[in-house]
């Protein structure tokens, strides 16, 4: 009994101290010239969500009601050493280039927004506040959004006669908002083992056939967000906006839209299942709930109460797995089946992405509970284990890992009972 009561509290400890030094180890700077300054924090959107917010922004004025038309004459950009050499800068685009017409809450980052899109790959897009995305058209190049309060349309047409509609949305914009022309370029992802590279790339959009109807006013050049920094773009080409004879020339970079959510610290999770399931550790529930403590915090109150009850019913679901395998097998044995069967599936995961599918199939999908990364289709990311992205969702996870359990206990029970007979 008191092997068990320990094991517990070790157990708590196990999976609380990452979390408890995780901001110790965390101590990342950023360089000002020769002064070392806190690396800034990513943009949270209003919704709460931590965002990209990096464009190049010819903008004007546009007040409670009116509308931007344009041609995306040309869309050209560059991809800084890609693979396979990793030794040449080539011409080209990546899938999610941008370039349209944008409607936004000013210039700072994270602030509300509705846009409609040229990509690189997947034609016409309406997109807005950073998590939502709309597919338009796959070969129309004009493009129109108009503002009536709130409420922004996107419009786009092939010939600029014939108009088709993309989308409505609703979204929180002052009375004068900014209206114009952007252009963005996210990183080249590429995966390399369990890391990922992302490459500075770079777009620039060619825009004619401008029409606000809003107030009249001058054009703006605004960088939103940090640009110019990289060698390319100071020897090369830096990003910037153009007007002459009605032709608009706008270059830019970086990325608008969601950044995912938290990577949790989960090898402390992993080794308190070991003690778990090898000396039975007592309030397995209590355990979970007790040492996720420090692992949400800073977490939204909803995402950290979904991961504080999803970690204790994990640990009291893998103690009845435990359990269950108790009644076929001595316990020792019981003990090494339950650790090869739950811990080792998420730790080749870990360092074998091809593998993931491991989570879907054998008791360690459970461990799917830690998850907060949400994968957006409109992001390229390498979403795996490494990164805290899981291939079921928190509830599937679970209900895997349970249908384990139940069906052992099930057996046991029925073997009991024939028994007795």
């Amino acid at each position: 009994m008191r092997t068990r009561i320990v094991a517990a509290f070790v157990a708590v400890l196990l999976i609380a101290l990452p979390g408890l030094f995780a901001p110790l180890l965390d101590r990342s700077s950023c360089s000002q010239g020769d002064v070392e300054v806190e690396c800034p924090k990513d943009p949270v959107g209003p919704d709460g969500t931590p965002v990209s917010d990096q464009f190049f922004f010819m903008h004007r004025p546009l007040g409670v009601n009116g509308s931007i038309t344009a041609r995306v004459a040309s869309m050209e950009g560059t991809i800084t050493y890609p693979p396979p050499d990793h030794d040449k800068i080539v011409p080209g685009l990546v899938p999610w280039a941008k370039a349209g017409v944008i409607v936004k809450d000013g210039l700072t980052q994270g602030s509300s927004y509705a846009a409609l899109m040229l990509t690189g790959a997947h034609g016409v897009r309406m997109q807005h506040d950073y998590v939502h995305d709309t597919a338009g058209s796959a070969s129309a190049r004009w493009l129109r959004l108009r503002r009536d309060g709130d409420v922004v349309t996107g419009d786009n047409s092939v010939d600029g006669v014939s108009w088709t509609r993309v989308g409505e949305v609703r979204v929180s914009l002052p009375d004068t908002a900014q209206v114009g022309l952007f252009v963005t370029s996210p990183g080249d992802v590429t995966v390399v083992g369990v890391s990922t590279q992302s490459r500075f790339t770079q777009a620039t959009g060619v825009f004619d056939n401008v029409v606000v109807d809003g107030p009249d006013a001058k054009w703006t050049s605004s960088a939103v967000g940090t640009m110019g920094t990289t060698d390319w773009e100071k020897r090369d080409r830096a990003a910037g906006g153009v007007e002459s004879g009605g032709t608009f020339t706008v270059t830019g970079s970086g990325e608008i839209g969601p950044v995912g959510g938290r990577s949790l610290q989960v090898l402390g999770l992993v080794l308190a299942v070991v003690v778990l399931v090898v000396w039975s550790a007592r309030w397995p529930f209590a355990v979970g709930v007790l040492g996720a403590l420090p692992l949400v915090e800073g977490l939204p109150w909803l995402t950290a109460g979904r991961v504080l009850l999803g970690v204790g019913v994990f640990l009291a679901l893998v103690a009845a797995y435990a359990y269950g395998l108790r009644g076929f097998m001595r316990r020792w044995v019981a003990a090494v089946v339950a650790v090869g069967t739950v811990v080792v599936p998420y730790l080749v995961a870990l360092v074998w992405p091809a593998a993931s599918w491991l989570l879907v199939v054998t008791p360690g999908a459970g461990f799917s509970v830690v998850q907060t990364q949400v994968a957006y289709p409109q992001v390229v990311w390498h979403y795996v284990v490494a990164g805290g992205y899981f291939p079921l969702p928190w509830w599937a996870g679970l209900a895997v890992l349970g249908g384990y359990a139940g069906v052992l206990i099930g057996l046991r029970r029925v073997r009991a009972g024939t028994r007795t007979a």
